[in-house]
C-alpha cells in the first residue's frame, strides 16, 4: 500500500474523507486564452468550489487530449505561455491561498528542456503538489517520477479500463497523491463510461491501493459529476469547462465579458453536485 505523508493533497483528501464527501478537482490550460484571463479564473476557483486544481502546462503536441484542450494548447501557446510563466501563476496563487492542492498535467519534453532538477525546484518553490505526465510509463520513473518524490512532489500515475491486474500493482508501486482513473480508452473530451463499469473499476483499483481515486474523462455535467463522485474520492472535469471558456471568446479569440463568470459558475454549479452526492462502499 502507498504512503501518504501530509502534503496538501493528502489533507484535501483527508478532510473530504472527514466530510464524507468526493472532492472536485478542476482542469484548465495555464495562459488560456491568456495569462490574465487564466490568472482571474485560477485565483477564483477555490471559492467557486474546486476542491482541488489541476492545471495544463500547454504543449504543441498534446495526444492524450481531444480537440477542445489541444485548441486550449494553442490558444495559451500563441499568446507566449510556457512553463516558467505557468509556475509565475502558480507562485501568484500561493500568495493568496497556500491550502488548495495544485497538480500540474502536462507532457515531459518541455520539463526535459526546462531541466529535471531545475523544474523541480522551481516548481516546489512556486508551490506544486502534484505531477501528471501522461508520457511517463513507470518504467520511466527514474526521469521524473522518483526525483519528484525526493522533491516532495506527489507523481501521480494514470491508470485505465486496459490497465489489467497483472499491470496495476507495477503502475501504483510509485504512485502518491492520488490514482487517476481514466474511465474511457482515448482521448479527453469525447465520450463517457456508464457508472456501473466506473464504480467496478474504482472497486478494483482499490485491491491495489489506498490512495484517493479521482476518476476523469467524460464528465460534462453536475449529475455526471456528482455519480462520480458517490463511487470514487474526486471527479476531474476539463474538457466542460475548456468548452465553456471557448464558448465565451468572440472571433478573434479574445474573451467576451462574460467568459469568468460562466467558467466559474460552471465550476459551481459541479461542487453543488459533487456535494449532493451521498459516499457509497469502501469510500464512505
Amino acid at each position: 500500500m502507498s504512503a501518504r505523508p501530509e502534503t496538501r493533497i493528502a489533507k484535501r483528501f483527508a478532510a473530504l474523507k472527514q466530510q464524507r464527501r468526493g472532492g472536485l478537482i478542476t482542469f484548465l490550460t495555464a495562459g488560456d486564452p491568456n495569462l490574465e484571463v487564466s490568472r482571474e479564473i485560477l485565483m477564483g476557483l477555490p471559492a467557486a468550489g474546486a476542491d482541488l486544481i489541476e492545471m495544463g502546462m500547454p504543449f504543441s503536441d498534446p495526444m492524450a487530449d481531444g480537440p477542445a484542450i489541444q485548441r486550449a494548447s494553442q490558444r495559451a501557446l500563441a499568446n507566449g505561455m510556457n512553463v516558467k510563466k505557468t509556475l509565475a501563476l502558480i507562485a501568484e496563487f500561493r500568495e493568496k491561498d497556500d491550502e488548495t492542492p495544485i497538480v500540474l498535467m502536462g507532457y515531459y519534453n518541455p520539463i526535459y528542456i526546462y531541466g529535471v532538477d531545475a523544474f523541480l525546484a522551481d516548481a516546489k518553490t512556486a508551490g506544486v503538489d502534484g505531477l501528471i505526465i501522461v508520457d511517463l510509463p513507470p518504467e520511466e520513473e527514474q526521469e521524473l517520477c522518483i526525483p519528484a518524490l525526493d522533491a516532495g512532489i506527489n507523481f501521480i500515475f494514470l491508470t485505465a479500463p486496459t490497465t489489467d491486474d497483472a499491470r496495476l500493482p507495477r503502475v501504483v508501486e510509485k504512485a502518491s497523491g492520488f490514482v487517476y482513473y481514466v474511465s474511457i480508452a482515448g482521448i479527453t473530451g469525447t465520450k463517457t463510461a456508464a457508472i456501473t463499469d466506473i464504480e467496478a473499476s474504482v472497486a478494483r483499483l482499490r485491491r491495489h491501493t489506498d490512495l484517493p481515486i479521482g476518476v476523469g474523462f467524460g464528465i460534462r455535467s453536475p449529475q455526471q459529476a456528482a455519480e462520480i463522485a458517490s463511487v470514487a474520492d474526486a471527479a476531474v472535469v476539463g474538457s466542460a469547462l475548456v468548452d465553456r471558456l471557448s464558448a465565451n471568446l468572440d472571433d478573434q479569440g479574445q474573451a467576451k465579458p462574460t467568459l469568468v463568470a460562466e467558467v466559474l459558475g460552471l465550476v459551481s454549479e459541479l461542487a453543488d453536485g459533487v456535494k449532493k452526492s451521498t459516499r457509497t462502499g469502501d469510500n464512505a
